[in-house]
């Protein structure tokens, strides 16, 4: 049993450059994450991906009153993965319930459990955007009681502040960032 998981965060074509809510350079990382998908299928791990995937009325869309482009609607191109998944790889979808926000990959669904039924105890988090998904989820591990790190060079935030600012926080919590793996 893998005791390690690597978990891509929303690593979708909206969230790319040319997509509904893109972060900036969000596809520079593209190929790193893949690098790291590989990585980490060789070493046994389990691969986690998590995804927005949004109802057409989802209460983050700006016509719900929310601050967002609509984005990631379910069973549309924008809502796809942009990375080489193994087609064993867990898919986590988030905030799939039209009046709940989620920024997490465990905030409304069973992905600590799939964790700890699989005997992980380590996870590593890439993916986008670092202030947002990333954060959350990576804060969210800790929570959960995994040994949680952050892979720096395979994130994107949206602002170079906010990413900074997102780091330290991180970190406070026990988050442990690496530069490179």
């Amino acid at each position: 049993m893998p005791e390690e998981a690597l978990i891509v965060v929303d690593m979708q074509r909206d969230f790319m450059p040319g997509g509904a809510l893109p972060v900036p350079d969000g596809d520079k990382i593209i190929p790193r994450v893949n690098e790291y998908i590989k990585k980490f299928r060789e070493r046994g791990a389990l691969i986690v991906a998590t995804r927005d995937w949004h109802p057409e009325n989802h209460v983050s869309f700006r016509e719900q009153g929310g601050p967002w482009p609509r984005h990631c609607v379910q069973n549309t191109p924008g809502a796809e993965f942009v990375v080489e998944l193994p087609a064993d790889a867990v898919i986590i979808s988030k905030a799939t319930e039209p009046d709940k926000e989620a920024y997490s990959g465990f905030e409304g669904t069973n992905l600590a459990e799939i964790l700890r039924e699989n005997g992980v105890k380590r996870v590593y988090v890439c993916g986008v955007a670092t202030e947002y998904c990333v954060k959350a989820t990576a804060l969210d591990a800790v929570r959960n009681g995994f040994e949680t790190y952050l892979l720096r060079d395979a994130v994107r935030g949206i602002t170079k502040e906010g990413e900074l600012e997102a780091l330290k926080e991180m970190e406070k919590a026990g988050v442990k960032v690496l530069s490179r793996l």
